[in-house]
């Protein structure tokens, strides 16, 4: 049951993780605005190559959910849920006053560590 879980979530992670990175690199304007910050030419520059970056992440997500080896995507779903919790406590702890947008961005992140973290729990029991 988790590990067949933890594969789901790699993939719904994945998914998340595939639609944010189009938003950042096509909009980091718009993604900017929707967190409160202020918006330059530099700082939507970052915002792109960072939406490279996460579009990179997104595609390991999905291969390593469908890998044969379980003690892989087990390893993989420990570094999935620091890196979500890590998300959502930066998002959380962006230097401006936070909006709706910046809440629900944290609380997808911290969504996301919970269930890494619930179902890793459950494949160490069996």
């Amino acid at each position: 049951m988790g590990l067949t879980a933890i594969r789901k979530t790699l993939k719904v992670g994945a998914c998340v993780f595939g639609v944010s990175a189009i938003f950042l690199i096509a909009l980091p304007g718009m993604f900017l605005d929707l967190l409160g910050m202020q918006s330059g030419a530099q700082l939507q520059w970052s915002m792109r190559m960072i939406g490279i970056t996460v579009f990179a992440l997104a595609g390991n997500m999905w291969n390593n959910s469908k890998q044969e080896n379980e003690e892989r995507v087990i390893y993989v779903a420990r570094i999935m849920c620091v890196s979500a919790a890590a998300l959502g406590l930066l998002t959380l702890l962006i230097p401006v006053e936070l909006t709706w947008f910046g809440y629900l961005y944290a609380a997808i992140g911290f969504g996301f560590s919970l269930s890494y973290l619930v179902n890793l729990a459950r494949v160490s029991r069996r």
